[in-house]
């Protein structure tokens, strides 16, 4: 039985997680596009890739402690809730700066919450119901 201390503590190593996949997507999409010249939209498509699988192989092992042998379906599943939350997070960033008329940086931290905790629920229920 998952109890609430033991889900705060998945949460806290899923965030810890996330924090180091932007860096690796942010770290890589730069090296890519100001480095090795990349088009610009290709260098963020493969620094998201790149993140989700560190963020997939990294939430597997240590915040869910996955035993699955199914590695790839499970895989597939994390990526497409990975994917959800990209086209969750630019329709709120949308909607709270283009239309609300928030700054656009807040709006983007709302909606990186919002997409945290979507993602969060989506895999624990999901992608690693255990």
């Amino acid at each position: 039985m998952l109890t609430l201390s033991s889900l705060l503590l998945r949460f806290l190593k899923f965030a810890v997680v996330g924090v180091s996949g932007t860096c690796i997507d942010f770290g890589l999409t730069w090296l890519l596009k100001e480095k090795a010249h990349l088009y610009k939209f290709i260098a963020n498509a493969i620094g998201f890739v790149v993140a989700a699988t560190s963020n997939y192989i990294l939430n597997r092992v240590w915040t869910w402690q996955s035993l699955s042998p199914d590695i790839a379906s499970e895989y597939l599943k994390f990526f497409c809730v990975s994917l959800l939350g990209l086209g969750l997070n630019t329709l709120i960033l949308y909607l709270l700066h283009s239309k609300i008329h928030w700054n656009f940086y807040l709006s983007k931290v709302g909606a990186t919450g919002v997409v945290m905790l979507w993602n969060f629920f989506a895999n624990n229920f999901f992608t690693f119901a255990l």
